[in-house]
Order: C-alpha cells, then sequence, then structure tokens
C-alpha cells in the first residue's frame, strides 16, 4: 500500500513540474518578430495580387462584350 502512495505522489509531483514547465514560455527574439512581419507583408501582397487580377479579368470581359 506504501509503494503505491509514494508512486500516485511522484506522479503528482512530476505531473506540477511538466505542467509548470511547459508554462515558461520564452520570450520572442528579434528574428522571429522580423520573420513574422515578413509573413504579414507577404501575405498582404498576395491580397493585393489576386485582386488586381480579378479587376484585371473583370475588365477583359468588358472588353468582350
Amino acid at each position: 500500500m506504501m509503494k503505491i502512495g509514494r508512486s500516485l505522489i511522484a506522479v503528482l509531483i512530476l505531473s506540477a513540474l511538466v505542467t509548470g514547465l511547459s508554462g515558461c514560455k520564452k520570450k520572442e527574439g528579434p528574428m522571429e518578430r522580423t520573420g513574422k512581419e515578413i509573413d504579414k507583408a507577404a501575405e498582404k501582397t498576395g491580397d493585393k495580387l489576386e485582386k488586381a487580377g480579378e479587376n484585371v479579368k473583370d475588365a477583359v470581359k468588358d472588353l468582350k462584350k
């Protein structure tokens, strides 16, 4: 019976440690922030190119009429 109690305590302690450590998060460094900004800029550029393509497609349809 004592082994079960000790094992249970050990499991609870390890669970608490793992949970505590997973909550610790490093702050973003300058390279990560720069990467995120590049990703945002690329996404905005892609959206604008897609919109421009749709506008060209619509203009071509209007010319064919």
